[in-house]
């Protein structure tokens, strides 16, 4: 059987559409976007909030985001580099990091919406599923939980700043499912799995494994741990104290850095019609003046 090979005519081209940049990139899932931020059309000019959470290396970024025609615009933010003015400076990035990060932001929108005071959330994170119930004035502020390219599997980081957002106070429509701590089997969340999760149990079950087993490996894993005088025993007190810390001051601060003074420039300055113009004339002088001085050295010669 003979295979016809495909012609892509004119045509084709002529109607070809060119992905969005961020699909080709490979940065956002357009399909779930969409889904996302398209709101009822008989709710108009009602923004539709996102809890946007994403990781780095170092950080964790946590944001309400609401799209428009012009871009998505940004109600509050909240960064796992802040916690140290919380008093958790190491460990930035984990589950339990995580949670605070959420929290933070979501202490954060409602004092920004004087809400806080009427949805103060779950005071005492007990590991337990936890829904907002709605007050007699206003209705608990709603978002909708963005988790960009991240794989949702049981456990993930970003579940755990879901559940400090729901703590927070914030009305994220949710399944306890992906929680630390739910068993596929019995298909029931362990409360007190979650819970270790979120004091950072887990950090403290691996710091005792390594001190009995590898204490060398300890010493060099955990050396900011020992550096601050953190030890296992005392990690679950740590994350209680930052969790009242950011419930009594959850307002942004500016940084105190200085801009620098000087910007640095590493490609040439754009120069004006009457610069470039004075740059050519002296070009053309000093090529001029050689080129004399040449004729000079000629007739001094003959």
């Amino acid at each position: 059987m003979a295979f016809v090979k495909a012609q892509k005519t004119k045509a084709y081209f002529k109607r070809y559409q060119v992905q969005f940049k961020r699909r080709r990139e490979g940065k956002t899932d357009y399909r779930a976007r969409v889904r996302l931020i398209n709101q009822d059309k008989n709710k108009y000019n009602t923004p539709k909030y996102r809890f946007v959470v994403r990781f780095t290396n170092k950080d964790i970024v946590a944001q309400i985001v609401s799209a428009s025609i012009a871009g998505d615009i940004v109600l509050a933010s909240a960064y796992a580099h802040e916690l140290p003015r919380y008093g958790l400076e190491i460990g930035l990035t984990n589950y339990a990091a995580a949670y605070c990060t959420g929290l933070l932001l979501a202490r954060r929108v409602l004092k920004e919406l004087q809400m806080d005071e009427e949805y103060e959330g779950n005071v005492e994170a007990t590991g337990e599923d936890y829904s907002v119930e709605p007050a007699d004035s206003r209705r608990p502020f709603r978002a909708l939980l963005d988790v960009g390219l991240v794989r949702t599997t049981t456990g993930n980081r970003v579940f755990g700043a879901l559940k400090g957002a729901l703590d927070g106070g914030l009305d994220i429509p949710h399944g306890e499912k992906r929680f630390a701590g739910f068993d596929k089997e019995s298909k029931q969340l362990d409360p007190e799995v979650h819970r270790k999760y979120i004091y950072g149990g887990h950090v403290a079950a691996y710091m005792r494994t390594l001190i009995e087993d590898e204490p060398e490996r300890y010493q060099s894993h955990f050396s900011e741990y020992i550096k601050r005088g953190l030890e296992a025993d005392n990690i679950e007190e740590l994350y209680k104290k930052v969790h009242a810390a950011i419930r009594a001051d959850s307002s942004a601060k500016k940084s105190e850095k200085e801009p620098p003074k000087e910007h640095k420039r590493y490609n040439l300055k754009k120069l004006t019609y009457e610069e470039r113009r004075a740059k050519l004339i002296e070009r053309l002088n000093a090529l001029n003046s050689a080129a004399g001085n040449d004729d000079d050295d000629e007739d001094d010669d003959e």
